[in-house]
């Protein structure tokens, strides 16, 4: 998640202070990806350095508030007009673990696999509860409309990872099956032939 665009998008609804754009970013995306008041003035103070926001006085409780400049309204539409980036993704946690458990000493990987199926799936289903409460009452403003989509986006987030779960599951399953009716290898031509080949060659040295 971008905290600098998700700061400069709610700075273009009005001048805020910190305390308070750390408050709507945590409701805008139900607080799953919470901020500290510590990261909200440090990105503030980059993008003031890059031109992007300036302070613009106080309110009257004396909260410094800082307000999106032009150069700043361009950069957040060029966020919103570009494409997340999927070509280089982030590292995922759960890929390094099962391919660093493919053929680990004493690490059963398909109990690996299992116990964080078992995992997932009790999150999607705190995370389909969550969305059955936001949709006992009709979402009433955009911040109840953004959180449902951020739970959605959740939800089938983790469907595609039970699914590739399931995959890494039977792709070992098949793996198993073929390494057990692989035949064994066992004396045979190739095994005679290298050592039949020995006087030749010596004989052809002494020419």
């Amino acid at each position: 998640m971008s905290i600098r665009h998700g700061l400069l998008a709610l700075l273009e609804r009005g001048p805020r202070y910190g305390s308070r754009l750390r408050t709507e970013f945590e409701s805008r995306t139900g607080s799953t990806w919470p901020l500290n008041v510590g990261q909200v003035y440090t990105t503030l103070s980059r993008l003031e350095r890059d031109g992007m926001v300036v302070q613009d006085g106080a309110d009257d409780a004396g909260h410094d508030l800082y307000a999106i400049t032009d150069a700043g309204r361009t950069e957040l539409h060029t966020w919103f007009g570009t494409p997340v980036d999927r070509t280089h993704p982030p590292r995922d946690e759960l890929a390094i673990k099962l391919a660093m458990a493919v053929g680990a000493p004493g690490v059963d990987i398909r109990e690996v696999i299992q116990s964080q199926r078992r995992h997932t799936l009790k999150a999607m289903q705190d995370y389909t509860r969550l969305k059955a409460q936001a949709l006992a009452d009709v979402p009433a403003d955009r911040d109840e409309v953004a959180w449902l989509l951020v739970v959605e986006q959740l939800i089938f987030q983790a469907e595609a990872e039970t699914r590739w779960l399931d995959h890494c599951e039977s792709r070992l399953v098949r793996l198993a099956e073929a390494a057990a009716t692989e035949p064994s290898a066992g004396p045979g031509p190739a095994a005679t032939r290298g050592p039949a080949r020995a006087p030749a060659e010596r004989s052809g040295s002494q020419r």
